[in-house]
This record gives structure tokens, sequence and C-alpha cells, in this order.
């Protein structure tokens, strides 16, 4: 990432916000730190749908696991 100047840190932190805000009504489950992380991602040129099937693999992967715990407790 280039080295960005006040204002456009400032653009960022918006662009941020926004996505969070939709994030939240699509109930996504991401927080600003993970969406932040996805969103630097895509500009890197990572697909976003590929991006998606990770995590949704990750949290399954979460999942399973929890309830593995839980049953062997």
């Amino acid at each position: 990432m280039a080295t960005a100047g006040p204002g456009s840190l400032m653009a960022m932190r918006e662009t941020i916000d926004v996505l969070l805000e939709i994030s939240k009504i699509l109930n996504t489950g991401l927080d600003a730190d993970t969406l932040t992380i996805c969103v630097r991602l895509c500009e890197q040129g990572i697909n976003p749908e590929a991006l998606s099937s990770v995590i949704k693999e990750l949290r399954k992967a979460t999942e399973s696991l929890k309830a593995s715990e839980n049953l062997t407790s």
C-alpha cells in the first residue's frame, strides 16, 4: 500500500465505516479489522468470491471444532 496523506487516510476510514455498516446490515459477522483485511486483499487482486468461500469454510471449521470441544467437555 502506498503512503497515504491525511486526506486519503480519512477517505479510507470513511470507506471502511460505510462498508462496515453495509456488512452489519447484511449480517456478515465481519468486524472492522477483518473487513479491512478483506478489502486490502481484494485491492491486491484476490478474487472476492474465493475469499468469501475461504471465510465460510473457516467458519464451518471453527463451528465444528467448538462442537467437538463441547462434546468432550
